[in-house]
């Protein structure tokens, strides 16, 4: 399921700038909210899923970028041997089992002071993983998206 319009502009609000950003764009999908990032202004988009169809999708959308990046692959595995990034969105499938290692590997992935969303069903409660870096969750329908910073 894309990340409904509504949670797209919240994200984009809350982040405030994503202007020469590195941004990372997991579990992509239909890319919307890594090709806001581009219209946005960020200095680099990378586009991760395990499905080729869709990063070929993403990669027609995005042809008129020179910034944007794409790779078919698991996101932990991508993770692993990852760049730092300023911020990273993930938006696993709803059912998605491994939300500890994600975060956990995503923080490792951000620069100091970058930002990590995940966008996940309200119920599951993501708060008590990496608590201390923890900033907020904000609720929209039977959405969350939740918030960590790197200091």
């Amino acid at each position: 399921r894309p990340t409904s319009n509504l949670v797209l502009q919240a994200i984009f609000n809350i982040l405030y700038s994503v202007k020469d950003k590195e941004f990372l764009d997991l579990f992509a999908g239909t890319g919307q909210v890594g090709l806001k990032a581009l219209e946005k202004g960020a200095k680099s988009v990378v586009f991760v899923d395990i499905e080729k169809k869709r990063i070929e999708d993403i990669k027609k959308k995005a042809k008129n970028y020179t910034n944007a990046n794409f790779v078919v692959s698991d996101a932990l595995k991508f993770l692993k041997t990852a760049q730092p990034f300023d911020i990273i969105f993930a938006d696993p499938p709803y059912d998605y089992k491994f939300y500890d290692k994600l975060i956990k590997l995503s923080f490792d992935t951000l620069k100091e002071g970058g930002i990590l969303i995940v966008e996940h069903r309200s119920n599951n409660d993501l708060s008590s993983i990496l608590p201390d870096a923890f900033l907020e969750s904000r609720k929209y329908g039977d959405t969350v998206i939740s918030f960590w910073r790197k200091e």
